[in-house]
Order: structure tokens, then sequence, then C-alpha cells
């Protein structure tokens, strides 16, 4: 099984203004070894960094620990999409071999239609040359806008993070549903099963309340568009990295052998070329 996305971090506020009250499990140093304690222990082979700042220089920090641990089999980083030069810096990521794609925070942004930017968009046309897969961070009321955003760039690879985070605490799947339906319909666009309990009330979810919403995903996308993810140590929030691992093997046990093979390690290789 591979984790699609997960985070690792030296902890300091000034640098992770985003985690906040009520979230002290995750005001500490996430590395290396205690990933790989938590892949051990649910059975999961090898992972994916996901960038959690919006650095350079964390881009960089993140290569440098997938180069000396070869369970990290890739990262996707940060890069600065709306500079005119950021050509420059993808060439330069773009030639570590463990270098598969760039994310921005997008659903941090104070402008629901950032994504829609000229030169936001000017900055995602300039991954593909260099084989890089875009992240897609929203939340579920940016999913008009991230078709029109998509519709821009049919021939990007495009991967959705954390199922385009549902307002599962409130029990809503409207009109999350039809609008990840309708961005499902576009064959570059590949989904993260990942990020589903933090979006719930972090105490009291259930594995049936997430389960409707795992549903629509895999009708939506089917296997061969779909992975497996964590997002820990975010995940910390609201449950373990064996239990959630556990919990997305329950739910494909029903699939074919190759449909789960697909999910647990298939579609991000294929993706991601790992």
């Amino acid at each position: 099984m591979i984790d699609t996305h997960h985070h690792l971090w030296k902890y300091a506020a000034a640098e992770y203004g985003w985690i906040g009250k009520g979230m002290d499990v995750l005001k500490q140093d996430f590395l290396p070894p205690d990933l790989k304690r938590e892949m051990d222990a649910a059975g999961v082979t090898g992972a994916v960094a996901v960038q959690a700042r919006q650095t350079i220089q964390e881009t960089e920090w993140l290569l440098d620990l997938a180069s000396k641990h070869a369970y990290m089999l890739g990262v996707v980083g940060w890069a600065p999409l709306i500079d005119p030069k950021v050509g420059g810096v993808l060439e330069r990521f773009s030639k570590h071999p463990k270098c598969k794609g760039m994310r921005h925070v997008l659903h941090d942004e104070a402008d629901d239609n950032y994504m829609l930017r000229a030169d936001f968009q000017h900055g995602v046309a300039a991954l593909r040359p260099f084989g890089l897969v875009y992240d897609i961070l929203i939340f579920e009321k940016h999913l008009p806008q991230t078709i029109k955003f998509v519709d821009s760039h049919p021939n990007q690879v495009f991967v959705v993070d954390h199922i385009a985070k549902p307002r599962i605490r409130d029990g809503a799947m409207s009109p999350w549903r039809e609008n990840i339906r309708e961005l499902a319909k576009r064959p570059n666009v590949h989904c993260k099963i990942s990020g589903m309990a933090t979006e719930a009330d972090h105490s009291k979810w259930t594995p049936a309340q997430l389960k409707p919403y795992y549903e629509v995903v895999l009708e939506a996308f089917t296997p061969r568009r779909l992975m497996f993810g964590t997002d820990w140590p975010v995940l910390r929030l609201a449950g373990t990295y064996p239990k959630w691992a556990a919990l997305v093997k329950e739910w494909i046990a029903p699939l074919s052998a190759s449909e789960q093979e697909q999910i647990r390690t298939a579609t991000a290789k294929r993706v991601y070329r790992l």
C-alpha cells in the first residue's frame, strides 16, 4: 500500500500558523523515522510527501529527505506559480528524480477564484513540460471554479486532495456530490481517499458517516483514478494512521483484486510515476 499524502515538519509556531488552537497534537516535530513507524504499523510500504509550507526551502528539504529514505517515493512540493520566472524553479526541481508534483494551498487564499488568475494559470501551464502533477487543495465551495480551472488545462495531470473536503461535519452531500461527479468526468483528474475524518467531528465521527462520501468518489472516479492517502500527521486530530488504513482496506475489500490494487498502489505509481 502506498500512502500518497503525508507531511513532515520541524515544528515552529511562526512557520505553521495554520496549526491553531485545539491542535496541540500537531505542535511537535514529525520526521521520517516517525512516519516509518506509522507505516510499518499499518502495512504501508511507500509514501509521497506533500508540502505543508509555501516555501522553496521546504520543497528542497523534502527532496533531500526523500533522497535519503527509500520508502519516501516522491514529493509534491511548492513553487511560486504566480512568478513569471517560475519555469526556472520548476526546471531545477524536476531534475530531482523524486520531485513528482506541485501544490498551492488554494483553500486558504482570500480570493475564492485565485486559481483562475492569469498568472496562476500561467504557472500551472508550466508544469506539464516537466512532467509534474498538480495537486488541488480546495474546500467543496471551490468545485465550480475548479471545473473551469481544469478545463483550461486538458492535458495537465491533476489530483484532488481529500476528496475536495466536503462538509462531512454537517452531514451535507449536496452540492459537493454533484460537483465532484462533474469534475470526475475529466479523465485527467484523479482523487485521493484522504483527509475525510478531519472534515467530520474529530471526536465523534464514525465509519458509517464517512462511507457515503467514499462511495460517491468510487463511482465517480472508479478505482483507476483513486488512490489511498492518510494526511498524517494532520490525521492525528481525528484518528490514528493504522485505524485509517484499516478502514480504507475494509471499504475496498468488496472490489476485485485488480480494483483494490489500483487504489492501494497502481494509480499512485502511474499518476506520480513512482
